[in-house]
């Protein structure tokens, strides 16, 4: 249950010089049915979304290190209570409140209502963040498309050798009883390589 508080937490924080605080309706504009990346103070980072319904999906790697992990909550985790965002996780003693501040047009930080210096920072992203870099990498080469190259540069296609082949026997098979009664059995061939 610990773990599912460190999310919520990751979800929601302190105030930067140009920022503004943001009630439940303009968090709820602002947030919801959209991808966000986050980092911690601490180090734990992830990316995740908050549906309309209160449920929360995404990855979590706690303090930065070891394995991302992927976690769902449930619908009405996330809750507007009076003008206060809130989360309720089962076998948490409390429902902590969030203090989100907007920090730009597709930025905001969030912390836990009373507890500033523990906050989490969250950007926007139009589409889904690859957790590694090799994976970016490796995602770009299938991508590229290949420079065009003259023939007289193209490397030279190695040598084809045709298979050899064995023709194909064509017989009729016995039929009905005859097969079972007859004395001749079929002739098997074997191959050797």
């Amino acid at each position: 249950m610990l773990r599912y508080g460190a999310l919520i937490a990751a979800v929601f924080a302190a105030f930067p010089a140009n920022a503004q605080e943001m009630n439940a309706s303009e968090a709820r504009s602002f947030v919801v049915g959209k991808l966000f990346t986050y980092t911690c103070f601490e180090g734990t980072r992830g990316a995740g979304r908050i549906n309309a319904n209160g449920s929360v999906g995404g990855t979590i790697q706690f303090r930065g290190n070891g394995a991302t992990r992927y976690a769902v909550l449930p619908q009405n985790t996330i809750r507007v209570v009076g003008e206060k965002v809130c989360a309720s996780v089962r076998g948490m003693p409390f429902e902590p409140c969030f203090n989100l501040i907007k920090t730009s047009a597709n930025s905001f930080r969030g912390s836990v209502n009373g507890l500033g210096f523990a906050y989490c920072d969250f950007v926007r992203r139009d589409r889904p963040v690859i957790a590694s870099t090799e994976a970016q990498q490796q995602l770009r080469s299938r991508t590229r498309t290949p420079a065009r190259v003259d023939a007289d540069d193209a490397p030279a296609k190695p040598d084809t050798v045709a298979a050899p082949t064995t023709p194909v026997e064509k017989k009729e098979l016995p039929k009905g009883n005859d097969a079972a009664s007859s004395d001749e059995k079929p002739e098997l061939r074997s191959t050797t390589r």
